[in-house]
């Protein structure tokens, strides 16, 4: 139910409070130099930085672990005012310890470039939680059962990353063995480096848990779960987010401002543009489509949620903006402490903005205040970069997507209005006419040019069969091109 989704939720707000104090930026650390040492062929560094790393996130893991358990019943009784939470939040607190496995490992993929192995562990995870979790829930565990799904799921995934962690990389890594004085010089570096995004990431989650104990107090069990759902629907855009991000941290990493200035400009108006390519329709489908998309799979019972939805998309909106390239750019760059400043200023406008809307609007104020408060940060960022490395986005191409995409939502959205069909129907409707607008559309006004179609027949190629069913839309765009320029 509505109630039980809210519930759900809250029970996760403490681990991820305290998680957020489990990392010090060695993740990031890791990613960073594991990549530069592989370009500098540093064996014996590489080793290093994997034993540190883990070694330091299994203690924290641990140790905050204990804490959350220990104060469920404080918070569940005396913060959440809601007792009942108090043995799903003692089981939700496992999910830290098992992090502290399973992102280190996740962190030395994406430092080596093995993909395969990051996406083997995300779709494992994800798989499991989709499977035990709702098994869990219908035979009878409720609310307790979806926490326990979701734990396990993590567990089973971290316990096969840090076997692939140790007979993929570790042990095929041939170097004197970690002693203690190594090992404690390479943390050193780790954390002189990754303390500053650590501080960023800290204070970041901090406004994030922020909203949300400001939204367990003002907010009713069923408004949560209604914006629970939403954000859900949200994560669909994900899939186009999270492996553009994974990759530009590393790539990043292994340019040099000075000596390739002119591929560090490339490198990311291409992954500003492409990301936009895929994010920005794919978010505008979603606006458009949030009542059906929602209603099609709850009925009316989430009543709030499309609109939730709506709302909370928007965020992704700002990848045309260049929001999901910055931040690897600046931190692959080693620019950690202008990370952290952008962090502060976010967080500026974050917390007295909260306390204005939440208690007034609730949920749509929560909103409100995660959509105004990282627009500052967003625009110094872009400024800071190309006055320090005359890079920034290309704006003629982000301006013509935004265009192509308004135009699809738009003529779906006056079509949609018109009919009187079902939910499942309108869906269907929909999505098939903003494809094909949009697919019309951008290379008729020129978003996209032929190097781009070539590009991204490259990259999707490696998808194998799968590539086939990404060339049919790039072959469409292509001929309406060619249509274009002889006309």
């Amino acid at each position: 139910t509505e109630d039980e989704y809210g519930l759900y939720t809250i029970a996760f707000i403490p681990p991820t409070l305290f998680g957020l104090f489990r990392d010090w930026g060695i993740n990031s650390a890791m990613i960073k130099y594991l990549a530069q040492y592989r370009s500098e062929d540093k064996t014996n560094e590489m080793r290093n930085v994997l034993a540190s790393g883990l070694l330091f996130e299994s203690v924290m893991g641990i140790l905050l672990s204990v804490i959350s358990f220990s104060l469920a019943g404080f918070l569940a009784t005396n913060v959440f005012n809601r007792p009942e939470t108090k043995i799903i939040i003692e089981i939700a607190s496992v999910i830290i310890l098992t992090n502290s496995l399973a992102i280190p490992s996740q962190s030395t993929f994406i430092g080596f470039e093995r993909m395969e192995f990051h996406s083997l562990t995300m779709i494992c995870q994800s798989c499991l939680k989709a499977f035990l979790a709702p098994l869990l829930v219908l035979l009878g565990y409720g609310i307790l059962g979806a926490v326990l799904g979701q734990v396990m799921s993590v567990l089973i995934t971290s316990t096969l990353a840090i076997i692939i962690f140790y007979l993929v990389f570790y042990r095929k890594i041939h170097g004197p063995k970690n002693d203690g004085s190594n090992l404690s010089i390479t943390l050193k570096t780790m954390l002189r480096y990754g303390l500053p995004i650590s501080v960023s990431t800290i204070l970041f989650g901090f406004l994030i848990q922020f909203y949300n104990f400001m939204m367990v107090i003002y907010c009713s069990n069923s408004m949560i779960g209604n914006y629970s759902i939403a954000l859900n629907f949200s994560m669909l855009l994900t899939f186009f987010t999270t492996p553009i991000a994974t990759v530009l941290f590393p790539a990043f990493s292994k340019l040099d401002a000075i000596k390739e200035k002119g591929t560090l400009r490339i490198v990311f108006q291409s992954s500003v543009k492409y990301a936009a390519l895929f994010t920005i329709p794919a978010t505008t489908a979603i606006i458009v489509l949030s009542e059906p998309l929602v209603f099609t799979l709850f009925g009316q019972k989430y009543s709030h949620a499309p609109l939730f939805l709506t709302l909370s998309a928007v965020s992704f909106l700002y990848t045309g903006l260049g929001s999901l390239s910055l931040g690897n750019f600046l931190n692959g760059q080693g620019k950690t402490k202008f990370t952290m400043k952008l962090t502060l200023l976010t967080i500026t406008i974050g917390l007295p903005l909260s306390a204005i809307l939440i208690p007034r609007f609730g949920i749509t104020g929560l909103i409100a205040t995660t959509l105004v408060a990282g627009i500052p940060s967003l625009v110094t960022g872009i400024w800071w970069i190309k006055k320090h490395f005359a890079v920034t986005v290309d704006w003629p191409s982000s301006t013509k997507i935004f265009i192509a995409s308004a135009t699809a939502a738009a003529i779906t959205h006056i079509t949609l209005s018109q009919l009187a069909s079902n939910h499942l129907t309108k869906l269907i409707i929909g999505g098939t006419i903003f494809l094909i607008t949009y697919l019309t559309t951008t290379p008729l006004i020129r978003a996209v040019n032929q190097t781009d179609i070539n590009n991204l027949r490259e990259i999707l190629s490696d998808l194998g069969p799968l590539s086939h069913i990404f060339n049919f839309p790039l072959n469409i765009m292509e001929k309406l091109m060619l249509i274009s320029q002889k006309a």
